[in-house]
């Protein structure tokens, strides 16, 4: 935990930016086009102002891998190349592991045995590994995809990975094995093999190509769906190429696996591959969590130009930039990074950019000629792709592709904003109307163990100014205060425990001073934001993140003191403990209130007057020095 940087883990699946102290990047846990996700890597925490998803390092892997708690410790441990100490595990938790992270194992151990067969078996140099060669693919690249071989025999995986404790069944939920006529066979036998990766660089499931002239045997084949691979929701090469796609800002698409390959291997990194399907709502959105620019490059073949039309409505309407790049007629683009080299091959892409409004312009306009049925059906189209662009966010954009198109396809301006008006209101009624389904079927509330919004949170006053406490005592409880020993011996002789309500709030209180009087030494940020507790990791995020700062002209200009002037955290402190004190006070006064009700004595009465008016001027004093505060005591 104390190895792991926030910003750097993150940074492997987030293209993060840096404002001020804080780094920021579009949520990955819900759709946005303006960032709310931030990122401290001081804190070593993440909170998102939208969706309000917070937490630390090991929280971000588990909820975005959804992976369970020791899964995340393991992907850290192994991105840290930190050998974990680990008790040993009785059969019964073994089969329990096994059971429960049965897919994602066996995965991993067929990737490897592919893998090796590749690399040391002789069927595997001779048929497998001559066919990578003969596509030019070197031996670095090679293994930097983990590309494998399945031998031709009818069941040699079946059998490795049965006697390594794999069942029939595991294995073919996985894909990788068959039943007919009462025995199992290889589904990948006498297939090059190519591992499809997860963000984090799990084996999600495998492509398959046939090497063999088999009209019969489809070329490629892929993993079934199952619990860990969707294929809506994976492209081939993201692995690999986030980090270049994160660092020049641009993803470029292609259609199959050797195209990604190849183009690694000529130096073109940002890149990934649909495997032949239309793009996804969950393939743009890994794609929009590293870049918003997005390049598909085709082959110029009449299939290759309307897979290229396919989806792209969505990535408009996720506010993508998407620009399409036909290749030379012949090439793919792993023939022409072989045969261009990564030079040409940018400046080729450079020069043969179309935007997608254009393009279909281009290719619809073509296969119209004269149809006015035809011509009519590509203005009905290309109406609905400009409407899918965000109007209050891209207004100039989409009124130059209205001009464009309008100019064109020969159609009155004013007409087409019509139409577009018109998709665009079909598709809020349509979503009303699902809204409307949505909300009629929903069970009966349920009370969440983990908060949701921070605004259930915060909408006590009184709770959260008790936060208030907390946040101050963990973030300058070390730090010097006059008079006392620290800021921390502050709090502990000036609030009283009582005046905390909260419960959560007060258990947090408690350790934080049982940890001062055993260690003699106040609690680290990270003895919080890594409490062994959902809730808490969750509120940590929400406290202990600042999403805006003051500049530092604020205190020139209004003499308002921002958070690099010096004993600014004074005044924080301050004005906390003056909650309390002001918090106590009023306690004080009804108190008073009841004995000058209920005494006799008149000597008595009066000193309890003079001292509810004491009280009255110290509470005038504390409103007078900390601004207006009020508080509405509830009765005890």
């Amino acid at each position: 935990m104390n190895r792991a940087d926030v910003v750097e883990i993150i940074g492997q699946f987030l293209r993060l930016k840096k404002r001020g102290a804080n780094y920021i990047a579009n949520c990955p846990f819900h759709n946005e086009k303006t960032p709310s996700f931030y990122v401290s890597q001081p804190k070593g925490i993440y909170k998102c102002f939208g969706c309000g998803k917070g937490g630390n390092v090991v929280t971000f892997i588990q909820e975005h891998e959804k992976l369970s708690y020791p899964e995340a410790i393991r992907w850290l441990a192994d991105f840290y190349k930190i050998t974990l100490e680990e008790t040993e595990k009785t059969p019964e938790q073994q089969q329990h592991q096994l059971a429960e992270e049965g897919l994602r194992i066996l995965n991993e151990y067929a990737a490897q045995y592919f893998h090796d067969t590749l690399l040391t078996d002789d069927e595997g140099q001779a048929i497998g590994m001559s066919y990578f060669k003969q596509r030019g693919f070197r031996k670095e690249i090679i293994e930097r995809f983990k590309l494998g071989y399945n031998p031709e025999n009818n069941d040699v995986f079946y059998k490795a990975a049965t006697t390594k404790g794999y069942s029939a069944d595991l294995l073919e939920k996985a894909g990788l094995v068959k039943s007919r006529n009462g025995a199992y066979h290889d589904v990948y036998r006498g297939r090059v093999i190519f591992p499809i990766h997860g963000m984090t660089g799990r084996i999600l499931g495998f492509g398959a190509r046939i090497l063999k002239t088999n009209e019969k045997a489809p070329k490629y084949i892929n993993t079934p769906e199952n619990e860990l691979y969707v294929k809506s929701r994976v492209l081939y090469g993201m692995y690999q190429s986030r980090q270049a796609i994160g660092k020049q800002d641009e993803c470029f698409l292609v259609e199959g696996y050797t195209d990604v390959i190849s183009l690694h291997q000529g130096g073109v990194e940002n890149v990934v591959a649909s495997s032949g399907t239309s793009l996804t709502e969950d393939q743009l959105r890994l794609i929009g969590q590293l870049t918003k620019n997005l390049t598909i490059l085709y082959d110029g073949d009449a299939a290759g130009v309307k897979a290229a039309l396919r989806g792209l409505d969505m990535a408009l309407g996720q506010s993508f930039n998407v620009q399409l790049v036909l290749l030379p007629e012949g090439e793919d683009p792993d023939s022409f990074i072989q045969n261009s080299g990564a030079a040409k091959f940018h400046e080729y892409v450079k020069g043969h950019k179309q935007d997608v409004i254009g393009f279909r312009l281009e290719v619809g306009l073509r296969e119209v000629g004269t149809d006015p049925v035809k011509k009519s059906k590509l203005v009905n189209e290309i109406a609905e792709s400009i409407s899918r662009i965000n109007k209050a966010e891209d207004f100039s954009l989409q009124h130059h592709y209205i001009r464009t198109a309008a100019t064109k396809l020969e159609v009155d301006e004013a007409g087409l904003v019509n139409l577009i008006n018109k998709h665009i209101r079909d598709r809020v009624d349509q979503e009303n109307r699902q809204h409307k389904r949505d909300q009629d079927n929903l069970p009966e509330p349920i009370q969440l163990s983990v908060p949701e919004q921070d605004a259930v949170e915060t909408a006590n006053t009184h709770e959260d100014q008790e936060w208030q406490l907390l946040r101050v005592l963990i973030e300058y409880g070390s730090k010097e205060y006059e008079g006392y020993a620290n800021v921390a011996d502050l709090v502990h002789q000036r609030v009283d425990p009582e005046l905390v309500e909260n419960a959560l709030v007060k258990k947090l209180y408690e350790f934080y001073y049982e940890y001062v009087n055993s260690k003699q030494l106040t609690p680290e940020i990270n003895d919080f934001i890594n409490y062994p507790d959902a809730v808490v990791q969750h509120r940590m995020a929400t406290l202990l993140h600042t999403k805006n700062e003051i500049s530092h002209n604020w205190s020139d200009n209004y003499g308002i003191e921002t958070l690099h002037d010096g004993m600014n955290y004074i005044n924080d402190v301050d004005s906390t403990l003056s909650y309390f004190e002001f918090k106590k006070i009023l306690y004080m006064q009804e108190e008073l209130q009841k004995k000058i009700k209920e005494e006799k004595d008149p000597t008595r009465q009066t000193m309890f007057v003079q001292r509810f008016f004491e009280l009255k001027k110290t509470e005038r004093e504390i409103v007078k020095k900390h601004g207006t505060v009020v508080i509405k005591i509830n009765k005890r």
